[in-house]
């Protein structure tokens, strides 16, 4: 018997031109009514191809026919690694001992290094041994063990005995914490593209995780508080739950089967956001300021428009706004302007009374630029945050901009 031949991977690059695909028809379906790429139309000058062109997201994912996608990121996988360590972690994500950095290894592509990034987490947080805690049990048994759950017994059994319905503390490895791992880490043995031997080690993990019983998939994640005995976990902890958020989506048709796509993404314009909105919620502290991520508002005062800045700077107290910022990570037109942001952050600043707002964009052509609105004495500002600098540099100019927002104090009070 001749199996067939695996498919051809389809190589893609972030915002990069369309590429003419060889696809059938549920697979290209798939990849159109999935929303994960910027566009996938059938070829018109080619019959049984497809033209796929990314967006926003990188990593990779695998069609229900077989085809793996895979979708490179502009920016190098270490410092996007880095972005998504900060963002999850800022406490952590930078300090000279390294703790909290997020190690790819030496992969270059955004599953493997994600892959190899998760095993070395879990394996330091198990480093100790698995974590322990007590979990709240509840079942039908023999004897009496714990509390009696009267009404239970009264429904299930007229009251009768045995069996009884009981309830008890139970000190296991079946904690919130560990089925988060194992989760993660089943997840990543079911992804394409990551290598044989990060492949072996996150099979060992699952092995060292067994004692957790597995998520049921499309359930919440289970919640877990930080704590003093669950510090080991955090790191590890935050990356799974990135990696769990990463599913991929499915699309139903009316009447048809689900058109499955599997894989992991990142979406460049969240990270962009993430990062932009953390890296200056904590750099305002230095200025005694606080900030809100997705602050909303309305745009009218009957309150049908809404509107939901990425941040908003406000005094210590939390009362008075500063400033308002929106990240955009988005490539400028050809004159570096892009009207529609403006129009956005003049809208964000009359509503909050504010004579500033601000726009970060990632890598931009000028360092600052600002506008001056007519008639309104709103002056609108332009930054630029190139993600191709050192993360050192990166958190130096989030204290500038924060400097400068904070400037904006002494115009409110």
């Amino acid at each position: 018997m001749t199996l067939p031949l695996p498919l051809p991977e389809v190589s893609l690059r972030e915002y990069g031109p369309a590429v003419s695909v060889a696809l059938d028809t549920e697979a290209g379906r798939a990849l159109a009514a999935s929303g994960i790429l910027q566009s996938a139309t059938p070829d018109p000058g080619c019959g049984g191809h497809w033209l796929l062109r990314a967006g926003s997201r990188v990593g990779a994912v695998r069609t229900a026919g077989g085809q793996v996608v895979r979708i490179m990121p502009k920016t190098p996988v270490s410092r996007l690694f880095f972005l998504l360590g900060f963002s999850l972690d800022p406490a952590r994500a930078w300090r000279d001992s390294g703790e909290g950095t997020v190690d790819t290894g030496a992969y270059d592509d955004v599953v493997p290094a994600l892959a190899h990034a998760v095993e070395r987490q879990i394996d330091g947080a198990l480093r100790q041994g698995v974590l322990q805690g007590y979990r709240e049990v509840e079942e039908t048994a023999l004897v009496v063990r714990g509390r009696l759950r009267e009404a239970e017994q009264i429904r299930r059994h007229f009251g009768r005995t045995p069996p009884v319905e009981i309830a008890y503390d139970a000190y296991t490895a079946d904690t919130a914490e560990n089925r988060i791992l194992r989760a993660a880490t089943e997840r990543l043995l079911r992804l394409p593209g990551v290598p044989g031997p990060v492949r072996r080690r996150l099979a060992h993990q699952r092995v060292r995780l067994a004692d957790a019983l597995p998520l049921i998939r499309g359930q919440a994640l289970p919640r877990w508080l930080p704590s003093r005995l669950n510090s080991r976990y955090q790191p590890a902890l935050r990356l799974a739950e990135a990696v769990l958020r990463g599913t991929s989506p499915e699309h139903r048709s009316p009447g048809a089967d689900p058109l499955a796509v599997d894989g992991f993404l990142l979406d460049m314009n969240k990270l962009f956001e993430d990062f932009v909105t953390v890296g200056l919620r904590e750099a305002l502290k230095e200025h005694g300021l606080t900030a809100r991520l997705q602050d909303p508002h309305h745009l009218d005062l009957a309150g049908r428009v809404g509107m939901r800045p990425d941040l908003v700077v406000r005094t210590g107290d939390g009362r008075t706004p500063v400033a308002v910022v929106d990240a955009k990570y988005k490539v400028e037109k050809a004159d570096g302007l892009l009207n529609a942001d403006l129009y956005q952050a003049l809208a964000y600043a009359t509503v909050l009374g504010l004579r500033e707002a601000h726009l970060v964009y990632a890598a931009g052509r000028q360092p600052l630029r600002h506008h001056e609105v007519r008639g309104a004495a709103v002056r609108l500002y332009q930054h630029s945050l190139d993600l191709s600098r050192e993360p050192e540099q990166l958190l130096t100019a989030f204290r500038e901009i924060a400097a400068h927002l904070a400037s904006g104090r002494r115009e409110v009070t």
